[in-house]
Order: C-alpha cells, then sequence, then structure tokens
C-alpha cells in the first residue's frame, strides 16, 4: 500500500536515499520524479487575484517575481511588504530568526548546536526583547504591521507550507516583530563580529613574541588604498593611536564593492551608482527586492531579508549603496581569575563577582543543552565561541557595540525617503552597528561618502587581546557623527570604498581599522581615472573585472624562481604563468595555477613558524607576508634561507592537487574547470533529497580579491562573492534602478523565479526596477489586490 505523502516526505528529510524511500513507497522512478515534482509545485502562493486580508494593498510583480508594492496608508504598505516577503521566502524566514535566536537545534538537530551556542553566547536573543522595547513608536508600528503581512501568507499556506517544513516536520511558529529585530541583531554580529581577527593575531603573537617577526605576520596589500586622501578630514585633533591597519584575513571576499561617480565624468552629465555586496552565495538569496510605494515611500532596492528598509537602492531623487567599513566594534579581553576568588574578575586592582546567566538550548531528539554564560564588565566570557587552538587561554570575555542600544532600523526606513544627498547623510546620524561606508548621489548632482556607525576611542592600538583587569583598555567615547570619515563633491569627481582602508594615518581619531586588502579598491580606482566618460554600461561591465593585482605583483619573482630550477613541470607551470595576463577568467591556466599555488604557499609560510593545527588556522592571515615573501626574502622569517625551495614546494604542491582534480595535461587547467558558481542550499547537507535544492555548478570568473568577487572554498568552488549587483543612473527619467541577483527572488524551489537570474548575474545583465507607475504595469506579469473585509 502506498505510503502518505506525510510519511515519504518525512523519511525524506530523515536523509535517507531516494531511492530507498521510493521503493518503500512503491513508486518507480518516474512515479517519483512526477510525485516530487508534483509536491514542489503544488506549495507555490497565488500571486494574482483578489482576496480578503485585512488590508488595501496591491502587489504587481515583474517576470523575476520582484513586487511593486502599492497602498495608501503606512500599516496597509508594509503589511503588504510582509505579505509578499512570506510569500516568496517563509521558510528562510523561519530559518534565519531561528538561527537569530539560538532555535536552529530544536528543528535540526545536534548537527546545528554550535551555531546556536554562539547565538545565546553572544546573546542575540536577549539583544532583540530589549531592543524592542526602545524602538521610536513608528517603526514599531511598521514592524507590528509588517509581521501581521507575513502572518497573514503564513496562515494561507498552512495547508501547503513550502517543501522544507514538511521535510523537517514542523510548523513555523506565528511571526513577531522581534524576529525582525532578532535577524538584523545577528547579520550585525556576522558583519562584526569576527572574531578570528582579535585571536588569530593573539596566537601568532604567543608564538612569535611581540617583536619584528610579529609585525611580519601582520603584513597587509595594497596597504596605502585609502577611501579619504591625505587632508579631507571633517575635523582635527590631536592623537597618537594608529588609525588602523590592513589586515590578512582567510575570509577577503567577505566584504563589498561601491563607487559614485559625478556628472563631470559621466556621458549623462548627471552622477552615476554602482554597489555589490560579497557574501555566501545561496540557493536563496540573502537579499529581498521590492519597491514600496505609498505612505511617503516611492523606492526601490535591496533589503536583508526579514527586515524593512533598503540597503541598496534608488528613490525618486536619491541613489545609494554601501560596503563593510570594517573599524573594529567589539574587542576581546583577556580575563584574570583566581583559584582564590572563585567566579570572580580582576578590574583595577580590585575582585569583582562574575554575573551569570543559563540557557537552554532544545534539541531535536536529544536532551536539551543548559549552557551557563558568565559574564565580567567587559560582556560575556566567549572562550567557547573562538577558534579551537584559542579555547585554552583562560577566560576571554567580548566588549561588542552591538550590546549597545541601537536601531538602525529605523534609518535604513529614513534613507528610503531622503530628498538629497544631506538629507541621506543626516539620515545616518543614528546608525550604530555595523559600521558601513555609505556612496550616495542625488539628482542634483552631488554625490557623497559617510562612515556610519559608533566607534569606540581606544587609547592604545593592538589587535590581540587586551587585558580586561586594566581600567585603561576599558573603551572611552564614541567618535562624534560629525567627525567620522566623509566625502562631498570631491575635486576628483568619485568616491569609492572596497573593505579598503578608510582614512590615511593621519586622520585626527583612532578608527581601529582592520580593513580587507587595498587591491580592489586600486582597481576601481585605476578604471574610475582610465575613463573620463562613464555610462551604466561602463560601470556594469566594471563589476565584471577579473584583473588580480596580487598576482601582478607576485608574479616576476615567482616565475625567475621556477624558471631556476631544473624541475620540467615547474617550468611548465613557469612558462603558463608567464603568458597569463593575470586575469581571473574561467578558461585562464595561470588563474588556476596561481590560486592553487597561492594556497598551497601560505601554508608552507604559516609551517615555517607555526605547528599542528595552528598552521592551517592561520595560513590565511599571512596573505600579506606571503605576497611580500613572493616578491623578496624578508623578515628573516624562513630561518634556513629555504625561501626558494619552499616557493618550489608549494608549486609541487599545487601541481599533483590539480593533476587529482583535473588531469595530468597542464594545458586544460582552466580556472573554470576548479572555480565554480555553488548556489547550495541552507540544508543541502542533511541529505539526497536536500541536494535537489541546490543550483548552480558553472565556471565562474573572479577570485577574493577581484572586484568581480568570487571567493572560493577549500575545493576552490565560489562559495562567497557579488551575491547582488546594482546600477543607478541619476540620469534615468522616469527614475529606476538596475540590479541583478545570483540567485532569484523565489525561495521556493518549485517557483520559475527560484535562482532564475543566475544566468543574467553571470554576465551581469540587470533587471530594471522602476519608480513611475506605468513602467511598473507594462512590466507586470501578475497582480495581486489584498482588501479589506
Amino acid at each position: 500500500m502506498r505510503l502518505p505523502d506525510s510519511d515519504v516526505l518525512r523519511r525524506l528529510g530523515e536523509g535517507r536515499p531516494v531511492a530507498d524511500v521510493a521503493r518503500e513507497a512503491e513508486m518507480s522512478t518516474d512515479e517519483f520524479e512526477s510525485w516530487w515534482s508534483g509536491q514542489l509545485a503544488s506549495r507555490l502562493p497565488d500571486t494574482k487575484g483578489t482576496r480578503t486580508v485585512g488590508a488595501s494593498v496591491e502587489i504587481m510583480r515583474d517576470e523575476w517575481g520582484i513586487p511593486s508594492i502599492y497602498a495608501d496608508t503606512e500599516d496597509d504598505l508594509f503589511f503588504g511588504y510582509g505579505y509578499a516577503m512570506a510569500q516568496d521566502r517563509l521558510w528562510q524566514l523561519d530559518y534565519l530568526r531561528r538561527k537569530a535566536m539560538g532555535r536552529l537545534s530544536e528543528v535540526l538537530g545536534p548537527s546545528s548546536l554550535d551555531v546556536d551556542i554562539v547565538a545565546r553566547t553572544v546573546g542575540i536573543n536577549r539583544i532583540a526583547v530589549d531592543e524592542i522595547t526602545r524602538l521610536p513608536a513608528q517603526t514599531v508600528s511598521r514592524l507590528k504591521a509588517m509581521s501581521r503581512g507575513i502572518n497573514a501568507a503564513m496562515q494561507e499556506s498552512s495547508a501547503k507550507l513550502p517543501i522544507e517544513f514538511d521535510l523537517l516536520g514542523y510548523a513555523p511558529e506565528p511571526w513577531s516583530p522581534v524576529d525582525s529585530v532578532a535577524i538584523w541583531a545577528e547579520f550585525r554580529w556576522y558583519l562584526t563580529g569576527r572574531l578570528p581577527v582579535i585571536a588569530l593575531p593573539e596566537l601568532a603573537k604567543r608564538a612569535l613574541g611581540d617583536g619584528p617577526l610579529y609585525q611580519a605576520f601582520l603584513t597587509g596589500e595594497a596597504e596605502e588604498e585609502s577611501i579619504l586622501s591625505p587632508g579631507a578630514y571633517p575635523s582635527q585633533r590631536s592623537k597618537t593611536q594608529r588609525v588602523g591597519e590592513v589586515v590578512s584575513d582567510s575570509s577577503e571576499g567577505q566584504g563589498s564593492n561601491n563607487w559614485v561617480i559625478g556628472g563631470s565624468l559621466t556621458e549623462s552629465g548627471h552622477p552615476l551608482l554602482a554597489s555589490d555586496p560579497h557574501i555566501a552565495f545561496g540557493s536563496v538569496s540573502c537579499w529581498y527586492e521590492v519597491h514600496l510605494s505609498g505612505a511617503g515611500f516611492n523606492a526601490a532596492g535591496a533589503g536583508y531579508i526579514g527586515v524593512p528598509g533598503m540597503l541598496f537602492g534608488r528613490n525618486e531623487r536619491v541613489a545609494w549603496g554601501l560596503t563593510n567599513n570594517i573599524c573594529a566594534q567589539r574587542d576581546l579581553y583577556q580575563e584574570q581569575e583566581s583559584e582564590d576568588h572563585p567566579g570572580q574578575f580582576l578590574y583595577d586592582g580590585n575582585w569583582e563577582q562574575a554575573t551569570t546567566i543559563e540557557e537552554t538550548i532544545k534539541v531535536k531528539g536529544a536532551a536539551p543543552v543548559v549552557k551557563q554564560i558568565r559574564f565580567s564588565r567587559n560582556g560575556p566570557i566567549v572562550d567557547e565561541i573562538l577558534p579551537a587552538p584559542a579555547r585554552n587561554t583562560g577566560p576571554v570575555s567580548l566588549r561588542w557595540m552591538g550590546h549597545e542600544p541601537c536601531d538602525e532600523i529605523t534609518s535604513m526606513l529614513n534613507l528610503a525617503r531622503a530628498g538629497n544627498a544631506s538629507e541621506f547623510r543626516e539620515s545616518l546620524r543614528t546608525w550604530i552597528v555595523p559600521t558601513f561606508s555609505f556612496g550616495f548621489a542625488d539628482v542634483d548632482g552631488h554625490i557623497g561618502y559617510q562612515s556610519s556607525g559608533h566607534l569606540p576611542i581606544k587609547e592604545e592600538w593592538g589587535r590581540g587581546y587586551r587585558p580586561g583587569w586594566d581600567s585603561d583598555q576599558a573603551w572611552q567615547e564614541i567618535i562624534p557623527f560629525d567627525a567620522m570619515p566623509s566625502i562631498a563633491d570631491p575635486s576628483s569627481g568619485w568616491i569609492r570604498s572596497a573593505n579598503n582602508r578608510t582614512a590615511p594615518e593621519d586622520f585626527p581619531y583612532p578608527l581601529s581599522g582592520v580593513w580587507s586588502s587595498g587591491y580592489r579598491a586600486q582597481r576601481i580606482r585605476n578604471m574610475l581615472e582610465e575613463n573620463g566618460s562613464h555610462t551604466r554600461q561602463g560601470i556594469a561591465r566594471m563589476q565584471l573585472d577579473t584583473m588580480s593585482l596580487r598576482a601582478a605583483e607576485a608574479l616576476p619573482g615567482l616565475i625567475a624562481i621556477l624558471e631556476g630550477t631544473t624541475d620540467p613541470r615547474l617550468h611548465e607551470a613557469a612558462g603558463h604563468l608567464a603568458k597569463w595576463d593575470c586575469r581571473m577568467e574561467p578558461d585562464r591556466v595561470g588563474a588556476s595555477l596561481f590560486e592553487v599555488f597561492f594556497e598551497h604557499w601560505t601554508n608552507e609560510v604559516s609551517a615555517e613558524r607555526f605547528s599542528g593545527e595552528s598552521v592551517a588556522l592561520l595560513a590565511g592571515a599571512t596573505s600579506g607576508l606571503s605576497t611580500e615573501l613572493l616578491t623578496k626574502e624578508a623578515h628573516g622569517w624562513f630561518e634556513n634561507g629555504d625561501r626558494a625551495e619552499a616557493i618550489c614546494r608549494a608549486m609541487q604542491g599545487a601541481i599533483a592537487d590539480l593533476e587529482g582534480r583535473i588531469g595530468s595535461d597542464m594545458a586544460g587547467w582552466n580556472w573554470g574547470a576548479i572555480h565554480k558558481v555553488a548556489l547550495r542550499h541552507h540544508l543541502s547537507e542533511r541529505g539526497e533529497i536536500f541536494e535537489r535544492l541546490d543550483r548552480g555548478g558553472d565556471p565562474v570568473g573572479g577570485s577574493g580579491i577581484t572586484v568581480s568577487n568570487t571567493g572560493f572554498d577549500p575545493n576552490y568552488m565560489a562559495a562567497m562573492g557579488a551575491n547582488f549587483r546594482l546600477n543607478a543612473d541619476l540620469a534615468d527619467n522616469p527614475p529606476g534602478l538596475w540590479a541583478v541577483d545570483a540567485a532569484g527572488q523565489s525561495g521556493n524551489p518549485g517557483s520559475p523565479n527560484y535562482c532564475d537570474q543566475l544566468p543574467e548575474w553571470q554576465v551581469n545583465r540587470h533587471h530594471h526596477l522602476p519608480l513611475d507607475r506605468k513602467s511598473v504595469e507594462a512590466n507586470a506579469r501578475n497582480t495581486l489586490v489584498l482588501k479589506k473585509a
């Protein structure tokens, strides 16, 4: 007798092979495929017609499924916003709120326990519950309306929820405003936590000492490439602290690009803006594209899913984008605890009692896990969530700006209503976390840059742990908003940011910068300066640029050493590298050789001074030093002077690696053979049926340090990069925005808009999001009218 659908889905959700479950359900292969397709299709929401749901809203969707939402009141507009979002992304919404609140293990079991422990230790759940009580009444009202819309769509789909719910055997709980706040708080942590940036230098310092070798370890790349020019500062103040430094970071690709060009350098005579955030690729995008019209709003763009507002967008008068400013908004403190004073931490010569809270994490299929979270005056003790080699140095606490009262949701909504560049900048005054680099332009021809967020002033600079017992190491006041880095209508005619240095070392305030390499920013600057008449199509081509400036810097020294050996395979590799144009294009052999070599080379550099599990952990943090060591012998890093031998050894390892992946013919080692864009579902590691929700696998250009950003995982797949790109031409009339997502608008695997933008993203062919109703109506494929009873 054939099994009920619910039983089939449950067995598939347990990770059992599809063939086994089909046999148990007495289905042939063809019957199963037909059944599975039917299951996916049956769960799609109805996006046309008329229905009564308690709000007056019109939702028109274009061919990409992107909604234009029209309403006369704020309540109705935000109801429609939540309703459309839940139609598209209901399971993703639930996944992200559970991740934020530390509740994934309830539905996914022990495999998600580490993620929940991070959330509960940092206290994302506690932050959200507290923050919702302090938000302005209007923001809370908008969040409530959005929640009602999400819940209305959730109720409508209750009989046929997105497939993930039935595979995992649970249903979503009603949505509340605190869920949206929690998702935003977790995104703050994702962008600003980055504890390895502090923990790894601390481990290196303990191994190398605080001398020349440690300073060599901290070497950055393209350090001089700054957003602000020398002297272009909003205030003056004497200081002795470092402004910051470029760091080597294994998560180099986790960043963004943004640039804005004034009308004097554009063909149209009006400003142009380009922006592309770099974040993990996935089959369901973390961005939600939308056009909101009514109640004082007329703006299109993309915001973080689950949160109202647009981080990237355009209204009738202003366009904007951003990058992560990567100025430290957190510190790790080494605490001093004595056996004579159990449960107490030393501070300023006195022993202070720690506070403790208990967090209980429910775990599917296992007993609940109870965690005691201890706090010093600096913050929670976070040893358990540090990289493994850093967990045994004694208690380490976290001070994070995200634990302070924050409200960026209000700012985001105000940005969308700004009437000019000045009003846009003013909307950022109350922004706390993350610290972003906003670029913006208006129809009057003004362009601008503003570093947002609260940056604590620290009397001493350092990237390792700070002594938690020393009051001089505590945070002081924050940098005033009007003293933060900013630019207005520069004489150069352009502004660009790419997670690079914000300001030179003579900036009057310490920024605690831990910036990415300046290579992307340098390349963008080069392209901006090469052309005096830019167009929207031209800046779209710039976003696809794959020039590796790291390779351009390192190749001469590398080739010289390889050519000086007697190994024929090393000579062959040198020949391919010599012919390579340093572009990370899918058809380039040199690209594969260099990137795989560099991975092996950083491990060689790390192994020279570190041991055990620290070698692999610290390798990614030596990229700046590794690049320098390809150009010359420096710092006495290689004790026995065997730098050339180590370089050859790394290339031999790379050759063996590529032979195992592609074959022995070096001429066929194209970058695209190993570097492919992977759109993986959040659940794809849980079994065969979930792998069917993955998409992608196509060759892609770029790397973690190119403008066309596609960082890679240990298998060289493009796991992270520019998953969303947008352009705006302030000359457009009627006004609108141009954008493309690497995935698509829908999170429903049976939808035609599930990952349908990937082919467009590959060639950076943007769709248009118009702001005028006539164009919206002309583009509409489906229209849904919501009515009150």
